[in-house]
């Protein structure tokens, strides 16, 4: 019996579950559901938005079943099913529809790789959620990957739609990128030992404000370069830790 088992041997659904970190998990499967029925009416940036939307409530139902000592073993799998549709089946299939569909058999294999990876990147999650430093990702977490596309969607329609040839070479080596850091063994960082309520330096709460007010301002463009940085970051520190070990 693996440590998940043993963690959650005892909990039973006859036990009943947790209303509201379950309802937050609704919410984003929700979200994510609506930005598939967007992209069937080819409302991208309606899509990119519900995936954006959905990974809010999906950070928050996380956070509050940590805070309530909610965590369950129905609510890590329904968890694990909602991200598979808000951050795996959606993304793909905005991704085809907005910029892949005319490279034909290449661009829906693409898709399918990145949903693939998704899976196998959420599956592997639960295998190691009991084995693995809570504060590393190994790989790039597929919220993650889902908010590059989207804000990637959402920046392109910013620059009103200019550059329909480089838009389509840059997503496909995008859509293989993020496929590939879902599955690798890059660690990146989790953000889980971050809490808001405990003190902090004044230095955090002005970069904060800072970030803040660039959203606010311009997010159709610093949410893309916000989320692209985050899953470049993972490479970027592989690299330099790697040339620090050859240096020593």
């Amino acid at each position: 019996m693996n440590n998940f088992d043993k963690k959650y041997q005892k909990d039973s659904i006859k036990k009943g579950v947790y209303i509201l970190p379950n309802l937050l998990t609704s919410a984003s499967l929700m979200s994510g559901f609506y930005a598939i029925v967007s992209v069937w009416n080819e409302n991208f940036v309606y899509a990119a938005y519900a995936i954006i939307i959905s990974a809010i409530f999906d950070m928050l139902d996380g956070r509050i079943a940590r805070m309530m000592g909610a965590a369950s073993r129905f609510g890590v799998e329904y968890d694990s099913l909602a991200d598979l549709v808000a951050f795996g089946v959606a993304p793909s299939l905005l991704i085809y529809a907005w910029a892949l569909r005319p490279y034909g058999r290449i661009g829906w294999m693409a898709g399918f790789l990145y949903l693939i990876c998704g899976a196998l990147r959420l599956a592997r999650f639960n295998v190691q959620i009991n084995t693995v430093e809570s504060r590393k990702f190994n790989g790039l977490p597929i919220p993650g990957a889902a908010l590059v596309i989207s804000s990637a969607v959402i920046f392109y329609y910013e620059l009103a739609g200019e550059g329909q040839t480089l838009k389509e070479y840059f997503v496909l080596l995008l859509t293989f990128a993020l496929a590939f850091l879902m599955i690798s063994t890059i660690k990146y960082h989790s953000f889980k030992d971050l809490d808001p309520i405990k003190r902090k330096p004044f230095s955090a709460l002005t970069f904060a404000i800072l970030v803040f007010i660039l959203i606010i301002a311009k997010h159709e463009v610093f949410l893309f370069l916000i989320f692209f940085a985050y899953s470049m970051s993972g490479p970027v520190f592989y690299l330099i830790e790697k040339r620090k070990k050859v240096r020593s």
